[in-house]
């Protein structure tokens, strides 16, 4: 299992620094989007078959976005679900400050468990849903140590059972902490899928994303395939300001593809 943080003192500190998401210049990004996708290739290019779509994203991404890790804060499994259950609808930047005092003194299950909700929400009050959370916190830690020894399950069905932890939840405990190939599906990775036509517009929901991606991803690239579209839609296609000139896919983005027609 890989771990993020290490303990100096009473503080967390980074072992690394943030991955080069991207290249640093935008000579080298139009170098990139050359190297990789040929001018040939559009939104519209029927002939395309899905099997060359994947494989030319996929290298794409690959090789500008090779970070494979999370950027969340954690040093065992336990550490890893409860960041995870606080990044819901939070930046991983604001859950990293809020878990250095969290699993300081709170590092496991039954620690966690033996506290309330009240004290739990002292530490967690500047995340989203702070109240659902503490519940949510509390509740999977009880039932951590009643069912589980006090161990985080490794399978989607147990994880499941959990407070908090739905499907997308349980992919990343399974994809990071127990390495298994799992594609956990945000809405970073939900748009990305679909303004490049990995998956049809009929995949409409999370699930169906993550169905669709599976289908046509090797089993090998499952967990990174998730950073790759989660990162390239965190830092470069973005939901509301895309950074469209600087991405080699955007002759394959229906995104770019609809801003080109609308403007002629």
């Amino acid at each position: 299992m890989r771990m993020y943080l290490f303990c100096q003192g009473d503080s967390f500190q980074k072992k690394r620094q943030r991955p080069p998401l991207m290249s640093s210049s935008t000579q080298n990004l139009k170098e990139d989007a050359t190297y990789v996708v040929s001018t040939k290739f559009h939104c519209n290019n029927s002939s395309m078959k899905k099997s060359e779509r994947y494989q030319i994203i996929l290298d794409y991404l690959e090789r500008v976005s090779p970070q494979t890790d999370t950027e969340l804060f954690y040093r065992t499994p336990f550490e890893l679900l409860v960041a995870v259950v606080l990044s819901a609808q939070c930046t991983d930047k604001r859950v990293n400050m809020v878990v250095q005092e969290l699993f300081k003194d709170f590092p496991t299950p039954e620690k966690m468990g033996q506290s309330d909700e009240e004290t739990i929400l002292s530490y967690i009050r500047s995340v989203s849903y702070p109240n659902s959370k503490a519940k949510y916190l509390i509740g999977l830690s009880r039932m951590l140590v009643e069912h589980f020894s006090g161990q985080v399950p490794s399978t989607i069905e147990e994880l499941t059972q959990l407070p908090g932890v739905g499907r997308k939840t349980a992919n990343v405990i399974q994809a990071i902490a127990f390495g298994k190939p799992a594609l956990a599906v945000d809405t970073h990775v939900y748009r990305v899928s679909h303004r490049l036509n990995l998956v049809p517009e009929t995949a409409n929901t999370p699930y169906k994303v993550e169905m669709e991606l599976m289908k046509h991803i090797p089993e090998a690239r499952l967990s990174q395939a998730h950073f790759w579209l989660l990162y390239h839609g965190r830092y470069t296609c973005t939901s509301q300001r895309p950074k469209c000139s600087a991405c080699g896919l955007n002759t394959l983005c229906k995104h770019t593809y609809n801003k080109r027609t609308n403007n002629k």
